[in-house]
């Protein structure tokens, strides 16, 4: 009885619809697609998914799939698909927003774990092998991704459908339960992909440009449903203030180590002469210094180059390698007796340079 008195209330409000709240659930709907693209072309225009974790693709499709069933199966929602059998179609189109902004988010995801199946071997990707960090994941791994979230998504459907069908007083609780499911794979969603960006250094194709828009967009994305459903809907807007806020630390990471490998790029350029440069977690790493072919000389088991070499400091990874290769070189200097080191060659002090022949 109380649904269906929730059920006449809010066919009443939605024949009412406030445009305010229409434009910006429209703004959040279209934003919520073009805040995915990038990270779609990424992955595509790189030719892998190096850089995204698997545990994330995982935790991230199966937390919307379980975000999705919660918003189809919430009272609020449930009231408005009832009410379109007496609404304009867009009234109808302006209650179902909400439902259609979730239901775009899970279809985008879904498209992350279909591309990150595809791309998931690093060796042919499209970018340098140099670039690449870690080890492609195992086609196990892949294969064990896709299914579990296959199978999780069958299964939501199939129990949504056996509450709806046969225990309708108890599709709130089974609402609830999903709204709580979801918070909770969102919650962890992001951990892995926090270990990884940390580890490797560096985002490799995960979008900083995705990230930037949907960092700002899922605060207000939580703001928005709950002004669509109230505190009832803790279940629902709950997940996304969450994601949001881990989304934001990923965000800081990947944002830091660009800066920092932009940094170290260009100080690499303009100081290539120096001494050792940061890297990009600010500890200190060896400098390129040119690869030397030669025969054995003082110092080759250091990687110092042979005698008589133009612009040692090139080679000097400190001040101390400098003087020891300037050393190496005087005493070079004081044991050479024929300049172009081989028997009878000239300069040869024990040979008569005399030009008068017979």
């Amino acid at each position: 009885m109380d649904f269906v008195q929730s059920t006449a209330a809010e066919c009443e409000r939605l024949k009412t619809p406030s445009y305010l709240e229409l434009i910006v659930s429209i703004f959040i709907l279209i934003g919520l697609l073009i805040s995915y693209l990038p990270q779609h072309y990424r992955i595509i225009s790189r030719g892998t998914s190096e850089g995204i974790s698997p545990y994330f693709v995982l935790l991230g499709t199966t937390s919307a799939t379980a975000g999705f069933a919660n918003i189809l199966t919430v009272p609020p929602s449930r009231a408005a698909i009832s009410c379109c059998k007496e609404l304009e179609t867009f009234e109808c189109a302006a209650g179902l927003l909400g439902v259609a902004q979730l239901g775009m988010q899970w279809l985008c995801f879904a498209l992350i774990l279909v591309l990150f199946l595809i791309f998931f071997r690093y060796r042919e990707a499209n970018v340098p092998q140099e670039e690449l960090g870690g080890e492609s994941p195992k086609w196990q791994t892949a294969v064990a991704v896709g299914l579990l979230c296959v199978v999780h998504g069958l299964i939501v459907i199939i129990v949504t459908g056996v509450f709806a069908i046969a225990l309708p007083n108890h599709l709130t609780v089974w609402a609830n339960t999903l709204g709580v499911m979801a918070a909770g794979l969102a919650a962890v969603q992001y951990v892995p992909q926090i270990w990884m960006t940390y580890h490797l250094k560096h985002v490799g194709s995960l979008s900083i440009p995705m990230m930037c828009i949907q960092t700002p967009g899922g605060f207000l994305f939580a703001a928005s449903l709950y002004a669509r459903l109230g505190p009832e809907g803790w279940s629902t807007w709950a997940i996304y203030l969450l994601t949001a806020v881990m989304q934001g630390t990923v965000l800081v990471l990947g944002v830091y180590y660009e800066i920092a490998a932009r940094r170290y790029d260009g100080h690499s350029a303009e100081h290539s002469v120096n001494g050792p440069h940061p890297s990009a977690d600010g500890t200190a790493a060896a400098p390129r210094r040119p690869s030397a072919n030669r025969t054995y000389s003082e110092g080759w088991e250091r990687g110092l180059p042979g005698p008589f070499t133009g612009h040692p400091e090139r080679y000097a990874e400190t001040e101390e390698d400098l003087d020891h290769i300037q050393e190496r070189e005087e005493r070079a200097i004081a044991r050479e007796n024929q300049p172009l080191l081989r028997p009878g060659g000239i300069g040869n002090p024990r040979r008569n340079y005399n030009s008068t022949r017979n």
